[in-house]
C-alpha cells in the first residue's frame, strides 16, 4: 500500500487519532463483515510516508484479490491506496518475514521554500557541505548498537542493527534544491532515520565533523546524536522479502 502520511498520526492504530492501520481496518470490516486485525511491515510516525508498506492479515472471506483491491480503493480516503493484493502463505508476517526496508528522507536546502514539496521535505535554508555528509554517512554503515540514534523503550532487547547501504546526493527531481539520504537496513528503530539525518546536517552545517559522528556512535553518547528532524521529509520506499 501507499499513504501520504500528513493527516494521520503514524500507522499504528490508536484509541483516539486517525491512523492509517485505523483507516484500513475500517475498510476492511465495511468489505470483509468483520473485524480484521492486520500486521503493517513498518510502524511509521506520524507525518511519515511511504510508497510500499506492507500488510498482512487473516480472512475466512473468498472474496477475489481484484475486487479486494478495488473495494479497498473505493472505501479508503484519497490519501491511502492499496497497490497490490495477493494470497500469502500461513506463516508469513509483514514485520517479521521482511529482509530489509528502505528508506528516504528529502532535505530542501535552497533559500525559499517549496509550495508544492512542502510536504514531503525538510526545508534547511543555511548552505549544507554536502561532501562532509557523505563522509560521515559512511560511519553508520555496517553493524551497530544505535543507542544513540533512537528512542529508547523499556521492552527493547537490543539496538544492535544493520545498515545495508547509505548514500548521501544532491538532486533536482522533483524540485531543485533536494538533498537526498536513503538508507537501507535489516530493520530501523524508532526515530532512527530522522537522528541519523539530524546528525548528518550537523555535519553539514559545520557543528560537528564527520569524525565526531563516529565517536557518538560507538560510544553510544545519546546526549551529543541532537534532535531528530520533522517527519515530514522521510518515506518508506521499501520492504524485501526472501
Amino acid at each position: 500500500m501507499e499513504y501520504v502520511g500528513t493527516n494521520y498520526y503514524g500507522f499504528q492504530k490508536q484509541l483516539n487519532a486517525p491512523t492509517v492501520q485505523g483507516e484500513l481496518e475500517k475498510a476492511l470490516k465495511i468489505l470483509l463483515k468483520d473485524d480484521v486485525k492486520t500486521t503493517g511491515a513498518s510502524r511509521t510516525d506520524a507525518g511519515v510516508h511511504a510508497l510500499f508498506q506492507v500488510v498482512n492479515f487473516m480472512t475466512a472471506s473468498l472474496i477475489p484479490l481484484s475486487k479486494l483491491k478495488r473495494s479497498l480503493n473505493g472505501l479508503l480516503p484519497r490519501d491511502i491506496a492499496i497497490s497490490k493484493a495477493e494470497d500469502a502463505s500461513p506463516d508469513f508476517h509483514a514485520r517479521r518475514s521482511a529482509t530489509s526496508k528502505e528508506y528516504k528522507y528529502y532535505i530542501l536546502n535552497r533559500p525559499f521554500p517549496s509550495p508544492f514539496f512542502s510536504n514531503f521535505s525538510y526545508w534547511f535554508p543555511p548552505q549544507l557541505k554536502i561532501k562532509l555528509m557523505q563522509e560521515a554517512a559512511q560511519f553508520f554503515k555496517g553493524t551497530h548498537d544505535f543507542s544513540a540514534f533512537c528512542i529508547h523503550s523499556p521492552d527493547k532487547k537490543s539496538y544492535v542493527r544493520t545498515i545495508l547501504s547509505i548514500r548521501v546526493e544532491k538532486t533536482n527531481a522533483p524540485v531543485k534544491g533536494l538533498i537526498l539520504v536513503k538508507i537501507t537496513a535489516d530493520s530501523f528503530l524508532h526515530r532512527m532515520v530522522r537522528m541519523i539525518v539530524g546528525a548528518l546536517i550537523e555535519v553539514g552545517s559545520d557543528k560537528i565533523s564527520p569524525h565526531e559522528v563516529r565517536r557518538i556512535l560507538f560510544e553510544k553518547d545519546k546526549e551529543k546524536a541532537g534532535a531528530a528532524v520533522p517527519p515530514q521529509g522521510l518515506t518508506l520506499t521499501n520492504i524485501a522479502y526472501d
